[in-house]
């Protein structure tokens, strides 16, 4: 399927869970091209020793610098359950849906193991995915509490009589 590219007034930048995110104004389908992920090309060296989380690394020699504001796709969060990924044409860094993308949905792809254990992972992951797990352990855990209550209260009356 060729790329096709998508105007800006297709995406917004709104507040999402994570901070600022890059959301859809229109249905995108499954492998069309949103936006590509635009900045200065630099030698990897040199971004190792810049202070931005928004490197882009193309190959072992080149990264993006993707830390100018023009760059829209600077604002696509990570998800554990993405619905979007990153794909390499030369040097340039295109973002294509890997699910149809409803209007209003949040555009996410998966930022990589080495991004995720550097910087995600001490803080704790804020994708949808993870706040919903988090949110059955912790129903579980109350239903258990509850459960327990209900035993000791149901020991304390039958010790009573």
């Amino acid at each position: 399927m060729p790329a096709k590219l998508s105007p800006s007034r297709h995406l917004r930048i709104s507040r999402s869970k994570a901070g600022l995110g890059l959301f859809a104004r229109v249905a995108i389908k499954k492998g069309q091209f949103i936006v590509r992920y635009s900045g200065r090309k630099i030698r990897s060296d040199a971004a190792d020793e810049l202070d931005t989380r928004y490197m882009f690394e193309v190959n072992a020699r080149w990264t993006i610098d993707g830390s100018n504001r023009r760059n829209r796709a600077r604002y696509i969060n990570h998800s554990c359950r993405p619905n979007a990924e990153a794909y390499f044409v030369k040097h340039m860094i295109k973002i294509r849906a890997i699910k149809n993308i409803k209007p209003g949905d949040e555009i996410t792809y998966h930022y990589g193991r080495d991004y995720f254990d550097s910087f995600i992972k001490a803080v704790g992951c804020k994708c949808r995915a993870c706040a919903k797990k988090r949110a059955e352990i912790r129903s579980q855990r109350s239903r258990r509490r509850a459960k327990s209550a209900r035993r000791a209260k149901s020991a304390r009356f039958k010790s009573a009589r």
